[in-house]
């Protein structure tokens, strides 16, 4: 559709004249009228009423004005899209009720101003893959898929170090311990339906598996948090892991256990990454903002997989 007849034609119903019209789009009243008219013979109606002195409109004029500004508007958004400093900033956050959704939620309401583009999408490789192509400008990621590079042109640096606690109901054994030391889980089944095959939390977890001599069972099918908590409240010997910031809301009669986990304290290390060529003026603020709420990691007390890559500049 010739958008230049379209924001002719609401120019014509915004000033209520083809004469006013003209005047507005500086142009020649017959140019307008030419251009409302290619309209009206592509759509195959009329949309003004004739004579056109007060520019009425017909019932398919109205019907079509809705969808014309709509239109105006898409095309202005299309164009913002790619203009210098005016482009939404486009972020991963792999799932819009993790942590890493809550670190750019505290970005935007520092810096309002800034447009987001919130995306989610599913593997770490996907997400980089993106992040090279720039189809997005960052993704919240862990490292932890042994042997896995970031490629040329792409770093991650370290911006939220995430403890994990394990989640019970009240018959469970562990129901009542204040903390837990994660050696205590040997031998425990912990339930995990989510831990998709080939995703770096489903190998951040095995890891952790591996060190402790727990056994994660990702035996499905996944049907979301909610049920997986319905199932754990009710259970004597099953329990899952979830990361401490997960917001969670669940009924007062599940009586569910937070348990946090010590001695060593699991840490599941999300980075931001990112092309280290990306001009946009919002990822260098979001970087600054995470940076510097960025406690580091400790040196003891903690556990992370073992080749767990180093967030670094790569070569």
């Amino acid at each position: 559709m010739d958008l230049t007849a379209v924001r002719t034609f609401v120019a014509v119903v915004d000033t209520g004249q083809f004469q006013e019209a003209a005047a507005a789009l500086s142009v020649t009243q017959q140019a307008v009228s030419k251009r409302v008219a290619t309209l009206e013979k592509d759509l195959g109606v009329r949309l003004f009423g004739r004579p056109v002195r007060g520019a009425g409109l017909t019932i398919d004029g109205q019907a079509f004005l809705p969808y014309a500004r709509a239109l105006l508007r898409a095309e202005e958004r299309a164009a913002a899209s790619v203009r210098p400093g005016h482009r939404a900033l486009r972020v991963d956050v792999v799932g819009r009720r993790l942590a890493t959704a809550g670190l750019l939620r505290t970005f935007h309401q520092a810096h309002p101003a800034t447009e987001l583009d919130v995306v989610t999408l599913f593997t770490c490789d996907e997400a980089i893959a993106a992040v090279q192509a720039g189809t997005i400008d960052a993704t919240f990621r862990a490292l932890i898929t042994p042997g896995g590079h970031l490629p040329d042109g792409v770093e991650a640096t370290p911006v939220f170090d995430e403890p994990l606690h394990l989640f019970t109901g009240p018959a469970h054994e562990f129901a009542a311990a204040r903390s837990i030391a994660p050696a205590q889980l040997a031998g425990r089944r912990i339930w995990m339906p989510g831990n998709a095959p080939g995703t770096e939390w489903a190998a951040y977890y095995d890891a952790l598996a591996a060190a402790f001599g727990l056994t994660i069972d990702a035996i499905g099918p996944d049907f979301g948090i909610e049920p997986l908590l319905d199932t754990i409240a009710d259970s004597s010997t099953l329990a899952t892991f979830l990361s401490e910031q997960t917001p969670l809301v669940w009924p007062a009669g599940h009586d569910l256990r937070r348990i946090p986990l010590r001695n060593p304290t699991p840490l599941y290390p999300h980075s931001l990454i990112r092309r280290t060529d990306n001009p946009h003026p919002a990822l260098a603020a979001l970087t600054g903002h995470l940076t510097s709420a960025y406690p580091g990691r400790p040196d003891t007390g903690i556990w992370i997989p073992p080749g767990t890559q180093s967030p670094s500049r790569s070569a």
